[in-house]
């Protein structure tokens, strides 16, 4: 049987005008309601790359070279216009920090509002409908009371999650998790992980996960790209990465860990293992 054609496939390199090689030849495909995580330190090129996805770097005056084939659509070729257009409908980030996210001036329920009338027409009943459920989604309440209140009166992790809610408005292919649990405690993150998973399993929402934390990774993913200094240098399954790092550095990471993580199967991994080796994305090991 033929492969599904990935949700999300890229080939690219990038370059700053103070630092050429940012990313080298890097190359990743999503597939359709799987979640991949990125791991790598601090400065390895992993925003730089989340950023290239939805063709932001121009903002930084940075140079991409090569494709980003999304939906069989290669957003590198496209308009401006064009990307307005999938940006948060198609194609939605969640950032680290709620703080810098939201609008301190604006009430929540406003301010989801305006994230949903920037795609969609509709009544004003039937947009509250929409943030009301997206509210639910993450498990916050969806009352008055709530949708009234300002980002200064929200928890930081009540905060991150009215940033997903945002996020998921539209029921996009693809959420992009950029750090977005690394300025959470413990407890908060792990429910954070969960509403990830969550929204993975229920809207068949593709994720590509960003962290510099290997056991949030292990315990979320279907597969991990370890990236090192502007490189991809292995792709594979938690039980692979974990069991039988191929590359130096992935070992160096995993031998860094305090424990050793419980990188227990997410859902359906079952069914992505013999579906990514029949389509030659991952060993057999």
């Amino acid at each position: 049987m033929t492969p599904e054609r990935p949700l999300l496939s890229l080939r690219l390199s990038v370059d700053y005008r103070t630092k050429s090689g940012v990313l080298r030849d890097i190359f990743l495909e999503i597939r359709r309601g799987e979640i991949v995580g990125l791991v790598g330190q601090s400065g390895s090129g992993k925003s730089t790359l989340a950023l290239a996805i939805l063709r932001l770097l121009h903002l930084k005056g940075a140079k991409v070279r090569g494709e980003v084939i999304f939906q069989g659509d290669n957003l590198l070729q496209k308009t401006e216009s064009h990307l307005r257009s999938i940006r948060g409908r198609e194609m939605s980030i969640v950032l680290q920090s709620p703080l810098t996210s939201l609008n301190p001036a604006l009430r929540i329920g406003a301010q989801l509002r305006e994230a949903w009338h920037a795609h969609s027409t509709g009544t004003a009943q039937e947009s509250l409908e929409v943030v009301r459920n997206a509210l639910k989604s993450v498990s916050l309440p969806d009352d008055d009371d709530f949708l009234d209140r300002r980002p200064s009166q929200l928890s930081v992790g009540q905060g991150q999650r009215v940033i997903i809610a945002m996020a998921i408005l539209h029921r996009p292919a693809l959420l992009i998790a950029d750090e977005a649990t690394s300025a959470l405690d413990t407890i908060t993150q792990s429910e954070v992980l969960s509403l990830f998973r969550k929204l993975n399993r229920e809207l068949n929402m593709a994720v590509l996960y960003i962290s510099h934390d290997l056991l949030s990774v292990a315990a979320l993913c279907h597969r991990i790209a370890i990236l090192n200094d502007g490189e991809i240098v292995e792709c594979d399954t938690p039980d692979v990465i974990f069991d039988s790092p191929r590359h130096p550095y992935t070992r160096s990471l995993i031998a860094a860990l305090p424990s050793r993580p419980d990188h227990r199967p997410p859902d359906r991994s079952t069914q992505f293992s013999s579906e990514l080796v029949s389509a030659g994305l991952v060993s057999q090991e």
